[in-house]
């Protein structure tokens, strides 16, 4: 009597092929879900650095005149233009937030730039405190027209890391108003009929500690600065 059916053999090699199958299907799957992990961590990067950059443009060209009360003066007769403008830190108010954006309360930025991780290359970091007047931004004055430095903590947030070098300049007109004006590492605040309180504008200049193809490098920042108004001479409505 004939019978129908398979071998063991045949069994055998059914099993094996639908193994090697299944093993070549996670394979694919694995590699293909390595490349997308790949490629979202490399465009949140991306977009984290060009984001850090879009903000650190807005706080400075969002840079608010203001006079703190430093030393013996009080909130009515402050006497201290304040802005910092240093190197390796900066402190200013400026009317973008964090948080809120330009739509937000003004905030006191103080900028530094800081060891990395490891003491491997260096990274910015911003701290950001609401704006109370200038009684409020007194407690930032160590003297008369003089600042206590500018520190890091817990709360820092982290504008840009992994950084070769980070470095301020300050775009400042010189005394003789014929002369074109010059980019100096540190702002000295000017007093005269033609010259601004303020810099003309801010660049901040920074390079990667490795740079990697493909991938967006933080990049020097230039915001200009739109101030031509003295901080110290009150503005008031006149009638005709």
């Amino acid at each position: 009597m004939n019978q129908r059916g398979v071998t063991l053999i045949e069994v055998l090699i059914a099993v094996t092929l639908l193994s090697l199958l299944s093993v070549a299907m996670f394979m694919a799957m694995r590699i293909g879900l390595n490349a997308y992990t790949k490629a979202d961590t490399r465009l949140m990067e991306n977009r984290r650095v060009a984001g850090a950059q879009r903000i650190l443009e807005s706080e400075l060209e969002g840079l608010i005149p203001v006079v703190a009360a430093c030393g013996d003066a009080d909130a009515s007769h402050p006497n201290t233009m304040f802005f910092e403008g240093q190197p390796q830190a900066m402190r200013l108010v400026s009317s973008f937030s964090l948080a809120q954006g330009s739509r937000g309360q003004p905030q006191v930025l103080e900028l530094s730039v800081i060891p990395g991780e490891r003491n491997q290359g260096v990274r910015l970091v911003v701290n950001e405190s609401l704006y109370t007047g200038p009684a409020g931004v007194g407690r930032f004055c160590a003297a008369l027209s003089q600042f206590s430095p500018v520190e890091a903590g817990p709360s820092s947030f982290v504008l840009a890391d992994k950084l070769a070098y980070c470095r301020f300049s300050y775009l400042q007109m010189q005394k003789d108003p014929s002369q074109p004006p010059l980019w100096q590492p540190g702002f000295s605040q000017q007093d005269g009929p033609a010259l601004p309180f303020w810099p003309l504008a801010i660049r901040v200049d920074m390079a990667p500690l490795e740079a990697e193809a493909g991938r967006v490098q933080p990049i020097s920042v230039t915001a200009p600065i739109y101030l031509h108004r003295s901080p110290k001479q009150p503005y008031e409505d006149r009638p005709y």
